[in-house]
Parts: C-alpha cells; sequence; structure tokens
C-alpha cells in the first residue's frame, strides 16, 4: 500500500497496531543520493577504519534526503502452524517545511536516473510526500508554535496565502453570518496553517476541517469569541495538532522504537545513518556515540546480507548479487527446506506483491529481506536439529539461531566487514595489505597505480612514500594473483607489507636510534682511548 501525507494520518492508529502485535518488522530506504563526490582521501576505503568510514559517509547523510521507507510489518498467525502475515506500506516522504524549518538537500541524478528506471513516482514525493523532522528540529518549531512566534514561510507559498484570503474577504462581503464556503485541496498541517492564518487576518470567521476541505464559516466577533473559549479547538489544543501534523512520519518512527521489535534490512548500514539523522538526531561527530544511540533506538537489528553472506558458500548455493536474487534462490527447489519452511501470506489490503515483482520499491524490498530472515532462519534451525526431531518452529526459536548474527550490520567498502552494534567491533579479516614498490616510473599516482592493476583486479591504493604504495583488496585470489604475477617483475614489485619493515615511522625512528647509538659508541671509544 502506498501512503502519501493524506492516507497516512488516517492509517497511523492502523499502523501503531500492527507494530505492537508484530514478530519483527523488514525495513528498506530509498534516498535521493547515495554518497557525495569527493575525491582524494575523503572517499571511501578498504585501509578506512570504522569510525573513519562514519565520519566520511555522515556528510553524504547530511546532503540526501529519505523520499520513501518500506516496511513490512511480519506477524505469526495464531493457530496457523508456521504462518506468517507480511503487511507492507510504502511511505512517501518530504521534509517539514513549516515556520522557520525549510530543509536544503541534493538529488544525484544516478540516484533519480536508478529509480526513475523502477517507476518511482516522484509526484508523490513532491507533492504529497509526508513531513517529518528529528528531535532538535521539533524543539525548534515547538518554541514557536507555542509562542506564537512563527511565520509563513514554504509549506505554503505566502502568494498562496494571499490569494486564500483575498477569496475568502470576496466571499465575506456578500455572504450573510452562519453561510460557509470550502477551500478544497488543502489537507495535512498546510491546512491548519491555512486555518491559523484566516483566523489572525479575519475576525468575523471561523474555520473547521473536513474530509473535502477547509470550511470557513462567516460568524459575528462575539460567537466568534465564545468558539475560542468554548471550543476544543481553542488555540492551545489547536497549535498541539499542527505540531502533531508537522511532525508527520517522526510519530510513527517513536511508536517503531517504543515497540522495541527486531528490525530486519539488507545492506542496512546507510539506512541506519538516515533514521538516526532524519527522525532521531543529527548525527554525532563521535562513531561510538552514533553506536550507542542506534543501539538504545532498536535493540535488535537484523541484517539478511550479514547472514546469507556467511551461510552461502556452506549451503552450495549459486552467487547472487542483490537481494531479489536470494529471495528467488531461497524460494526455489535449491532450498532443501523449501516445503517445510515458513508460509508467508500478504495482507488482504497489501495484495499488491503477491503476483507482482516490484525490485528497489521500499516496501517490496522490505518484504523481502523479512522472507529472506525467516527462510534463512528455518535452515539454520534445521541444521541445529539435524541429528534429531525438529520441534515445531516459532519465531523466538529463528532469533535463538539467528543470536550470532544480531546487531551485526554488513558494511560495505572499510576496513572491516561489518559493524558490531552491542559491543567493540571485530578485528578485520581482509586479505593482508600489499606494498608495492616502483622502479624507473617517476612522479607515478594513486591513480596510475590503480589503472595498472584495474584489468586484472579492483584494489584500493594509498601511497607510502615517493616510490611506494600500499594495495589492498577483498579478495584472498586477488591478493594471491598480484603476488604471483608482480612478485619478480622488472619495475613493480609487489610483496607482502610488513610494519615493523616497511613503515616510514618504524623506519625513521630506527635511524634516529642507529645514529644515536653510533655516535654514543664513539663516544666511548674515544673516552677509553684518552684514558
Amino acid at each position: 500500500m502506498d501512503l502519501g501525507a493524506e492516507e497516512f494520518e488516517q492509517n497511523l492508529p492502523l499502523l501503531q497496531e500492527l507494530v505492537q502485535d508484530a514478530d519483527f518488522v523488514g525495513l528498506d530506504i530509498e534516498f535521493t543520493g547515495l554518497r557525495s563526490s569527493l575525491s582524494g582521501p575523503q572517499q571511501i576505503s578498504l585501509f578506512d577504519l570504522p569510525s573513519e568510514w562514519y565520519l566520511k559517509t555522515r556528510q553524504s547523510v547530511q546532503q540526501f534526503t529519505i523520499c520513501q521507507i518500506g516496511l513490512s510489518v511480519f506477524s505469526s498467525i495464531e493457530g496457523e502452524f508456521n504462518k506468517y502475515v507480511a503487511h507492507s506500506y510504502n511511505f512517501f516522504l518530504f521534509p517539514t517545511t513549516f515556520g522557520i524549518l525549510d530543509s536544503e538537500f541534493s538529488f544525484q541524478a544516478s540516484s533519480v536516473q536508478f529509480l526513475n528506471q523502477y517507476g518511482f513516482n516522484y509526484n508523490k514525493f513532491l507533492k504529497n510526500g509526508i513531513p517529518y523532522m528529528n528531535e532538535e528540529q521539533e524543539k525548534k518549531i515547538k518554541h514557536n508554535i507555542l509562542t506564537g512566534n512563527w511565520r509563513v514561510r514554504s509549506s505554503l507559498d505566502k502568494d498562496q496565502i494571499k490569494v486564500v484570503i483575498d477569496e475568502v474577504t470576496r466571499w465575506l462581503d456578500l455572504a450573510e453570518e452562519g453561510d460557509r464556503m470550502t477551500l478544497p485541496g488543502i489537507a495535512g498541517f498546510q491546512a491548519f496553517e491555512v486555518q491559523l492564518v484566516l483566523r489572525q487576518a479575519l475576525p468575523n470567521i471561523w474555520t473547521m476541517l473536513k474530509d473535502q476541505g477547509v470550511v470557513v464559516k462567516k460568524v459575528s466577533r462575539q460567537h466568534r469569541w465564545y468558539l475560542e473559549n468554548a471550543s476544543c479547538d481553542r488555540a492551545s489544543c489547536w497549535k498541539e495538532q499542527i505540531l502533531l501534523s508537522a511532525r508527520g512520519f517522526s510519530v510513527f518512527f517513536q511508536m517503531l522504537v517504543k515497540a522495541q521489535k527486531p528490525l530486519v534490512g539488507h545492506n542496512m548500514m546507510m539506512d541506519l545513518l538516515h533514521l538516526h539523522e532524519k527522525f532521531f538526531r543529527p548525527l554525532p561527530e563521535s562513531y561510538d556515540q552514533f553506536k550507542q544511540n542506534i543501539h538504545d533506538l532498536f535493540p535488535v537489528l537484523i541484517d539478511t546480507k550479514n547472514v546469507t553472506k556467511d551461510i552461502w558458500k556452506e549451503l552450495h548455493f549459486p552467487r547472487v548479487s542483490n537481494l531479489s536474487e536470494v529471495y528467488e534462490v531461497l524460494s526455489s527447489n535449491l532450498n532443501p527446506t523449501k516445503n517445510s519452511g515458513p508460509v508467508i501470506v500478504h495482507a488482504s489490503k497489501c495484495k499488491k506483491y503477491a503476483q507482482n515483482k516490484c525490485p528497489h520499491e521500499a516496501a517490496y524490498d522490505a518484504f523481502l529481506c523479512g522472507s529472506v530472515l525467516l527462510k534463512v532462519a528455518h535452515l539454520l534451525l534445521q541444521r541445529v536439529h539435524s541429528s534429531g526431531p525438529m520441534p515445531e518452529p516459532s519465531f523466538p526459536q529463528y532469533l535463538d539461531v539467528l543470536a550470532p548474527y544480531v546487531n551485526q550490520v554488513n558494511l560495505i567498502r572499510a576496513g572491516v566487514p561489518k559493524i558490531n552494534f552491542s559491543g567493540p567491533d571485530y578485528p578485520s579479516i581482509r586479505p593482508p595489505i600489499l606494498i608495492l614498490t616502483v622502479r624507473r616510473w617517476p612522479g607515478a599516482s594513486e591513480q596510475q597505480v590503480y589503472r595498472e592493476f584495474q584489468n586484472l583486479c579492483k584494489f584500493d591504493v594509498r601511497r607510502l612514500t615517493r616510490s611506494q604504495f600500499l594495495l589492498l583488496t577483498n579478495k584472498f585470489k586477488d591478493a594471491r594473483s598480484i603476488l604471483k604475477e608482480y612478485r619478480c617483475h622488472p619495475t613493480l614489485q609487489v610483496s607482502l607489507y610488513r610494519y615493523w619493515r616497511h613503515s616510514p615511522n618504524i623506519n625513521c625512528v630506527l635511524q634516529v636510534c642507529g645514529v644515536v647509538t653510533t655516535w654514543a659508541l664513539l663516544a666511548f671509544l674515544l673516552g677509553r682511548s684518552r684514558s
């Protein structure tokens, strides 16, 4: 089901109930861009420590925004054997523009083309996106609303507001007390804003929000005073409603956090960064603080990329390159538990994906995440009980066999393959660093070295000295191949990097120690000869 601003407010009570009763929630997010076009040392690299990777990626998260969030809420069906129902929703989001809030964000051409290729609805994103804000933005706007210190800015253009006031003023000249007019096509918190402006500008009207739009009623000044003071629609209550509508999806985010359900994604690191930045607080400079904040918000995270990557070769499944292919393999006869695994059905109002494949639509990918999790968990459970009868599966049992993977989130292109959100990160299991020594190639650059090897394999390159470069890959076979090919090369000699042998800092210390030792020895000898 696709939800814009109007549909979201209508479905919010249902969504809260679904999350509270869920076993877990699948998540996927689409963005206006992934990474800033940074160059040189600002590019992410296999040499990066997790903290370095975080600081580089943090800049991109602050530059781009979320255009669609997909959630698939999975619940076991009571009285049914290992059967789950999935409620899948697409939320089109657009940053709150109200009063002082007027966010800036960028589009990346490749991301726009990618989403357009898969039929992304940019009209719904731009015209009917659900507003949202983080906690710091909420504090600012709450203060301004409750103190009356706000102004029309970008949520509705000032010219449009003027048109609305002119239209109502012309109607008032001919209307009699008790007459009504409707302003159609205004919904959400913007409807509150229009009413606030009209009530401030025109003392002889009253406004109401109805299904068909904002309704304006001509009233006497005495009746207006009575409505302002006796109605449940009085200003203080009304301003709280404005804030609630302006928070938009952030209201549901807080419900999700409060429910403390396992959150499941695929390659979900970027998703977590954006969730923190857009709905919680601006990303901190401290990597450890970021990890702690995410763990407090979502104590149970499961990244299906991390799980499947770990067990794929063990099960002799064919190579896959994306989430859809993972799902297809696990749903095929290659999966030995295909016929005994969990049954997953779509909710009655969420049948879109029952017959249709919609790759890179957020809710569809969120559904695939949840389905992959259940299928892999069943495989693991069967392996645990391979020597005896398998108990009747349940989601708590699935969580038990998934325990080694909980809070381990896959990390793309960094010095470690995953981040541990519930403790210290694990040491690197990447291939060893190689050192390239260049002869008879004056002025060689990192880019030139990269191009030298790119036809054979992909390496990250970092200069060590004027004639030496460090090479790092994430594939052991590539490291072995380069060592074999270039070990005796006349101008490009590759060997294993040894810190104590090759580090310029160590070499400098050793040279200084050598000089000091030599002078000390010389002084000792000269002293003895004189005596």
